[in-house]
C-alpha cells in the first residue's frame, strides 16, 4: 500500500528526512544512532584489529609503523609464537581447569539455588545476605589464608586445587543468578509433580532443570570465562610449567627472552584470544538471555 499525501501536497513537498526515511527504512531520528553505535563498534574492535595487525609484522615494520596494518603480513609468527609459549599445554590445562570449574559451580549453584528459590530453608535470608556480601568482596582477601590451607592439604601446585578455589570464587554469583532465575519460573508444574509423587529430586531433575536451562548455560558461560581469564590465582598456586593455563603460559613467555621480541608476544595473545571470541560469538544470545532473564530478585 502506497503512503498518503495530504491534499494540494505534491511528493517534491515532502520533507527530506521522511523520504530519506521511506528508501532505507531507517527512522530520520535513528540514523545519530546509528552512528553513534558503529563508532562505539570501531572504537570496542580498534584495539583488537590493532592487535591483529601487530601480529603479522616484523619487529622493525612495528617499530616504523605500529598503528598500520602490515605490508607483508608473517602468518609464521603464530607458528613460532605456538612453539616458544608453549601453547598446546596451555589450552590443554586451560580446558580441564576450565571444565572442572563449570561442572562444579554448575553442581554448586543448582543445588543452593533450588533450596533458596523453593525449599523452606532456614536462615535462607541470611544467606542470601552473606551470597550477596561474599560475591562483591575482592578475591584478593582470600590469597593468604587459602595459600596456608594448601599447602597443609597438599592441594598446592595442583590443577584439582586451582579447581576448588575457582568453584568457591564463582558459586556465589552464580548462586544468586541462577536463584533469580528460578524464582521466575512458575510453581504450577512443581505442585503437579509433587501432586503424582515427585519428590524434590525428581522434580528438580525432570521439570526445574529444563526451564531453567538458559540460567544453567548463563552460569557457565560466565564461570568459564572468568577461569579462562584468571591470572592471580593461577600463577600463585601453581608453579610447574606443565601445568600451567593458558594465561599463565602468555605472561610466561612475555616475561622470558622473547620480551623485546613484541611481534610474537602480539601473535601469542591472539591464539589466546581466538577461542574465546569465536565462543562468545557462537553463544551470545544465549548469555545474553540468561543473563537478562535472571534478573536478581529479593
Amino acid at each position: 500500500m502506497g503512503h498518503l499525501v495530504p491534499s494540494g501536497a505534491t511528493p517534491s513537498r515532502i520533507d527530506r528526512s521522511e523520504a530519506a526515511r521511506l528508501e532505507t527504512g531507517i527512522p530520520a531520528g535513528g540514523i545519530g544512532s546509528y552512528l553513534a553505535l558503529t563508532l562505539l563498534v570501531l572504537f570496542a574492535m580498534g584495539p583488537i584489529i590493532l592487535f591483529v595487525f601487530n601480529s603479522l609484522k616484523t619487529n622493525s615494520e612495528l617499530a616504523i609503523n605500529p598503528l598500520g596494518p602490515p605490508l607483508q603480513p608473517r602468518w609464521s609468527n603464530f607458528i613460532d609464537a605456538w612453539v616458544g609459549a608453549n601453547l598446546a599445554a596451555g589450552f590443554l590445562n586451560s580446558a580441564l581447569i576450565v571444565s572442572g570449574t563449570i561442572l562444579g559451580t554448575c553442581f554448586v549453584a543448582i543445588g543452593a539455588a533450588y533450596a533458596m528459590a523453593r525449599l523452606r530453608v532456614p536462615g535462607s535470608a541470611a544467606l542470601l545476605i552473606y551470597l550477596i556480601i561474599g560475591s562483591a568482596l575482592p578475591t584478593q582477601l582470600f590469597i593468604t589464608p587459602i595459600f596456608y590451607l594448601w599447602v597443609k592439604v597438599n592441594l598446592y601446585n595442583t590443577q584439582i586445587g586451582l579447581i576448588i578455589i575457582y568453584i568457591g570464587l564463582f558459586s556465589p554469583f552464580a548462586t544468586l543468578l541462577l536463584r533469580s532465575f528460578l524464582m521466575g519460573i512458575p510453581v504450577e508444574y512443581e505442585e503437579a509433580a509433587r501432586v503424582d509423587g515427585a519428590g524434590d529430586w525428581q522434580v528438580l531433575w525432570h521439570i526445574v532443570l529444563p526451564q531453567a536451562w538458559p540460567g544453567i548455560v548463563s552460569i557457565a558461560l560466565v564461570s568459564g570465562l572468568a577461569a579462562y581469564d584468571e591470572f592471580l590465582y593461577a600463577v600463585t598456586f601453581l608453579q610447574d610449567t606443565d601445568k600451567l593455563p593458558v594465561s599463565i603460559a602468555l605472561y610466561s613467555f612475555q616475561t622470558s627472552t622473547y620480551m623485546r621480541n613484541q611481534v610474537l608476544v602480539n601473535a601469542a595473545g591472539v591464539l589466546m584470544m581466538v577461542p574465546v571470541l569465536v565462543f562468545f560469538l557462537l553463544v551470545q544470545r544465549r548469555l545474553v538471555a540468561g543473563l537478562t532473564a535472571g534478573g536478581l530478585v529479593a
